[in-house]
């Protein structure tokens, strides 16, 4: 009995060493991921409040609208003000940051003008407010969605796939990067955006070429220049994302 029990406590010894260290090494995938994609789920929700606001209360110049929600309009602010950038947006912060400020400053005049009943400030915050909300949307989205895509890809390469040098992982990278590039350079700029195609197709081409370079580095199996490449690859797409700043 004693030895059948020793067996089963054994096993399970076994089977817990060999299941927990997999159970650790999928966890951070999905973190990876989520810290990868451009998102803030707290401006995205307050989005419906800053919809109300700006296509039902304000054309109408409903002020008794407006005041109904403010509730709605504080509680936005506040989730959005709380809300952690993703990895993926960490040089956005103090950007975001300073725009935080000024989306808290209309959220205190919204709440003046609505408990003063002055009609004329609480529209004129409205607008304001729904300029700002946009105004932070911008900060976080890219001007073309293959520029995001392209940078999912990217942020995991430079800030943690190159550093351990996984080089599994970098060289799947490397396949993904050249699809993502691809797809990158068959986009076409929207019409407000027109006036920056010549400084957009120069950047776009010195990127490309920095992929090229990083793919063709791994033919070497030279860490060093591996990382000169990936170095290089992340400040070609830095120009490009400058472009539209």
């Amino acid at each position: 009995m004693t030895i059948i029990r020793s067996i089963s406590i054994s096993s399970l010894c076994i089977i817990v060493c060999v299941a927990a260290p997999f159970a650790i090494a999928q966890a951070p995938a999905s973190d990876l991921s989520a810290d990868a994609t451009a998102k803030v789920t707290a401006l995205e929700s307050f989005h419906e409040t800053i919809y109300k606001i700006w296509h039902d209360a304000w054309p109408k110049k409903d002020a008794a609208m407006l005041q109904k929600l403010l509730p709605d309009v504080e509680k936005g602010i506040s989730e959005v003000a709380a809300a952690k950038l993703p990895g993926i947006l960490r040089e956005k912060k103090s950007v975001w940051d300073s725009n935080i400020k000024k989306l808290q400053a209309i959220g205190s005049d919204y709440k003046a003008a609505a408990a003063a009943k002055n009609d004329a400030a609480l529209l004129d915050a409205a607008e304001k407010l729904h300029s700002q909300y946009e105004a932070l949307v911008r900060v976080i989205r890219p001007a073309l969605k293959e520029i995001d895509d392209f940078h999912s890809v990217l942020y995991k390469l430079y800030h943690y796939y190159m550093p351990e040098f996984n080089i599994g992982k970098i060289r799947s990278s490397a396949a993904e990067l050249k699809q993502k590039m691809a797809a990158l350079k068959a986009a076409t700029l929207p019409e407000r955006l027109k006036k920056k195609e010549a400084e957009f197709f120069a950047a776009r081409e010195k990127l490309a070429k920095s992929v090229d370079a990083f793919d063709s580095s791994l033919g070497s199996n030279d860490q060093k220049k591996i990382k000169e490449s990936v170095d290089s690859l992340h400040a070609s797409y830095e120009s490009l994302n400058a472009v539209f700043e």
